[in-house]
């Protein structure tokens, strides 16, 4: 009898035999995600079997993609003595004259380096400043070559017409607000370099001493002094950076500083 209910027992076995787990249901599902919702990182048990289902895909899903190689800059030179020069020359040519060093005779000639060298040559370097990815450099070189060329039209209207109405006190503020901007671009300087620091802290002081020779000639002659200095300490600089980068020699004022 025992023998008997067995073989029933196995016969009912193969009739109907358990369900198997689906392969669906037996992979392992994913963690829960937590509070970074989408952009959090999930991690879910690797099943050898996915792979075979993934159409043209062979290699290892675990590998991860590689990745992209940084982009080069066009730019193969340094604009940054190109720039200083531009604006060192020009500043201490137009100097010149604030000093009485030369006559008013000389301003032709100012009002056209700055058109060309003091304004398109530094506003290039800008430009190309920042395809280097040099924010700092970019904008100031930007910023002044742009006052230079605005400088040379408002000489050369000046000029042509000598009947144009000049503000006295539009002219102050406008020497007061380049003197401020050139503050803020001071401020950065403090992690740069002294010749930077020097030129910018300098050309603050002319910019409001200019302000003031408005309506005070001494504040103006002042203004052609600390200008002079300015200028020649951006040359300086300038020529600093091309020994550096052409002759490995390091010159004093242009070592890496951090202040703030």
């Amino acid at each position: 009898m025992q023998q008997l209910s067995k073989l029933q027992m196995d016969s009912a076995d193969q009739a109907f035999p358990p369900p198997r787990a689906s392969s669906e249901s037996a992979r392992p599902k994913p963690t829960k995600r937590g509070a970074g919702g989408a952009f959090e990182q999930t991690t879910t048990a690797f099943d050898p079997e996915d792979q075979k289902h993934c159409k043209g895909h062979t290699a290892d899903l675990r590998a991860p993609a590689p990745l992209a190689p940084p982009r080069e800059s066009c730019v193969r030179g340094n604009p940054g003595p190109v720039g200083l020069l531009a604006f060192g020359m020009t500043t201490v040519m137009l100097m010149f004259i604030e000093t009485s060093w030369s006559d008013k005779l000389f301003l032709p000639t100012v009002i056209a380096y700055a058109a060309f060298y003091g304004g398109l040559g530094q506003f290039v370097a800008g430009l190309l400043e920042l395809l280097k990815g040099n924010t700092f450099a970019g904008t100031a070189f930007i910023s002044y070559g742009a006052f230079w060329m605005g400088w040379f039209m408002l000489e050369f209207l000046s000029k042509i017409d000598h009947s144009l109405p000049v503000s006295l006190t539009g002219k102050t503020l406008w020497c007061a607000l380049w003197g401020i901007l050139t503050a803020g671009f001071f401020v950065v300087t403090l992690r740069k370099n002294f010749g930077l620091m020097f030129i910018f802290s300098t050309l603050t002081v002319t910019f409001f001493l200019l302000a003031g020779g408005v309506y005070n000639p001494n504040s103006q002659k002042a203004a052609g002094y600390v200008g002079f200095a300015c200028g020649s300490s951006a040359i300086y600089t300038a020529l600093a950076m091309l020994y550096q980068d052409e002759l490995g020699i390091t010159l004093p004022g242009i070592g890496p500083v951090h202040f703030i």
